[in-house]
């Protein structure tokens, strides 16, 4: 199903910007999980149903970060997961929110921030107990068992994540670029936090840009970016991109009953 592609093909002077992927390449990218399982399962299904209705010489999965946190079920995704990592085609961003993971378990102080956005969750899922954490302390202990109960093949995967993937004419990244610096130089924390300036700025770039981390209600297309976190913690939707040449189209996974 996997195999090498060749290089991505040069833009013609004078023309308008049109941004492919390498050729005979599909990848799918794929937005902000957050614990769900049964959307990454279901999203991986319509992925499979897509590259068998229309075979591809080489299809890649880029998964744009947050796996885990919000959602009831962080440790399952990455379960799932390091199955997937066993073809060495897919590519893996670092979010946020594993960012804030790593973070916790070198430094417990951190947990004062993640528990407001998701920490609670995780620990559960990794049977952890948080009835401290809920009221605010506790954050060492939930330290030392997160460690003795955090498999180790989690921690090399978390610790693999990379910042940003470059595939043809396409640049991904978890949450954006700073638009006043070349792709060269962006800084990690950039790459994992940024909104607003990124969000708000329509400089055209030497790549497009494929993202996660703002959910919206539907995928987004922008002269410059695609954003396909569609708010799955929330909407109960999670979505990926399809990009095949100079085509651009959509698969989404709805859950049974969206979150409340």
């Amino acid at each position: 199903m996997f195999g090498r592609a060749a290089q991505s093909e040069a833009h013609a002077p004078n023309e308008p910007p049109v941004f492919r992927v390498p050729q005979n390449t599909r990848i799918y990218a794929i937005g902000d999980i957050h614990g769900h399982l049964d959307l990454l399962q279901g999203l991986l299904n319509s992925i499979i149903s897509d590259v068998q209705a229309r075979p591809s010489e080489r299809t890649q999965l880029v998964f744009l970060g947050d796996y885990i946190d919000r959602g009831p079920a962080s440790k399952e995704v990455i379960d799932c997961l390091l199955k997937l990592m066993r073809d060495d085609s897919a590519v893996f961003l670092r979010g946020n929110h594993e960012q804030v993971m790593l973070d916790f378990l070198a430094d417990a102080s951190t947990m004062r921030n993640w528990r407001h956005y998701g920490a609670v969750e995780t620990l559960e899922s990794y049977a952890v107990p948080t009835h401290k954490i809920k009221q605010g302390f506790g954050f060492e202990e939930a330290q030392t068992v997160l460690r003795q109960r955090l498999p180790r093949a989690h921690l090399e995967f978390l610790e693999a994540t990379v910042p940003c993937h470059e595939a043809g004419d396409y640049y991904f990244c978890h949450a954006g670029i700073d638009p006043r610096r070349d792709l060269a130089r962006q800084s990690a924390k950039d790459l994992l936090w940024i909104r607003r300036e990124f969000l708000e700025d329509q400089t055209i770039h030497d790549k497009k840009i494929v993202h996660g981390h703002t959910p919206v209600k539907k995928p987004e297309i922008r002269r410059n970016r695609i954003n396909v976190d569609t708010g799955a913690y929330m909407s109960g939707k999670l979505s990926c991109v399809v990009l095949e040449g100079s085509s651009v189209r959509f698969l989404s996974t709805n859950a049974a009953s969206p979150p409340a």
